[in-house]
């Protein structure tokens, strides 16, 4: 297949190297000219994925027309909250009767509360629509670590295409037709990680991880189901796979913002420092908690996580103030 992928970053980049390897014509589009140019002389994405060399096959392009001008699929690997920019810049030389769109970014916009799925609806109206997700770090899959995604898609053709375009034998596809679990499982998952980190920031130990999963991954059903998923699609990879991962992982930027707050740190300092990587958790929990309130879901997690990030809360009283909620069965 012909393959667009718009970003430059960590996540685009690693899948792009692993189409490459199944034999597709590959071209990564990113906002920046000259890093594009970089990339290309260089042959690593020393900003976003230092260390993985990139194969002579795959081309870069700074036009988005010409980088998708006959492609028969775009994989969409923007952070969510500059989806939005880039999806507006593609609709002119967008064609719905032939292309199709993966998306693989993690989030809900803020404002407008929509996941990627309903975003991509609104800027480039009806099209072949998939969400790729589940437990994978770009800086293993870039490595050919063995891993395990999902393909969602109302469209059973086009979970399938993606299916047999990124499976190989080190990255292994499954397909589903929950989009909406599927997405909100892979944004969720981001919140509960910054409490995760927290809790490894505060060295409190091993108990309150286990219980923190446990009771996370209660809250994203719960959630997600109000929200029109299916439960079963959070007991998957999307859902407690892509949780554990996260919460447990030194590669995890979510998991990065939790520990450095839970050493004492305030957020605006957190993420100045982390520059141009983004930690999609953040914005998400603004979203997160929005939804858990018009939809009526009790989620102490997401609002404890949401208070300590926007209100302020010192960590440790968000601790407490879970641990001494009143009590109720399981």
């Amino acid at each position: 297949m012909k393959i667009a992928v718009l970003s430059d970053g960590a996540w685009g980049t690693a899948l792009a190297v692993n189409l490459v390897s199944n034999r597709h014509q590959v071209t990564t589009w990113g906002p920046f000219p000259d890093y594009l140019a970089e990339m290309e002389r260089s042959r690593e994405n020393s900003r976003f994925l230092p260390g993985v060399k990139l194969p002579p096959e795959l081309h870069f392009e700074s036009d988005i027309a010409k980088a998708t001008a006959g492609c028969d699929l775009l994989l969409l690997a923007t952070p969510t909250q500059f989806l939005r920019s880039v999806l507006r810049k593609l609709k002119p030389c967008f064609d719905p009767a032939k292309q199709l769109v993966v998306n693989v970014a993690k989030g809900i916009e803020v404002d407008s509360w929509l996941r990627v799925s309903q975003i991509t609806g609104s800027e480039l109206g009806p099209c072949r629509y998939v969400a790729l997700s589940g437990p994978s770090h770009a800086e293993e899959v870039s490595r050919g670590v063995p891993t395990l995604v999902v393909a969602a898609s109302t469209d059973d053709d086009a979970a399938m295409t993606v299916q047999k375009t990124f499976m190989n034998e080190r990255f292994r596809v499954y397909t589903s037709g929950d989009v909406t679990g599927v997405e909100l499982g892979g944004a969720l998952k981001n919140v509960i990680a910054i409490a995760a980190g927290a809790i490894d920031g505060m060295k409190l130990g091993d108990n309150p991880k286990a219980a923190l999963l446990t009771r996370g991954i209660c809250e994203m059903s719960r959630l997600g189901e109000a929200l029109g998923g299916q439960r079963q699609t959070f007991n998957g990879l999307s859902g407690i796979g892509d949780l554990i991962v996260t919460c447990t992982s030194g590669h995890s930027r979510n998991r990065h913002v939790g520990e450095e707050l839970g050493r004492g740190r305030k957020l605006a300092e957190i993420l100045h420092n982390m520059g141009m990587v983004v930690a999609e958790g953040v914005p998400t929990a603004k979203g997160a908690f929005h939804l858990a309130r018009t939809a009526g879901v009790e989620t102490p997690l997401i609002d404890a996580i949401h208070t300590v990030l926007f209100d302020d809360l010192d960590i440790r009283q968000a601790v407490n103030s879970l641990m001494t909620r009143d009590p109720k069965a399981e």
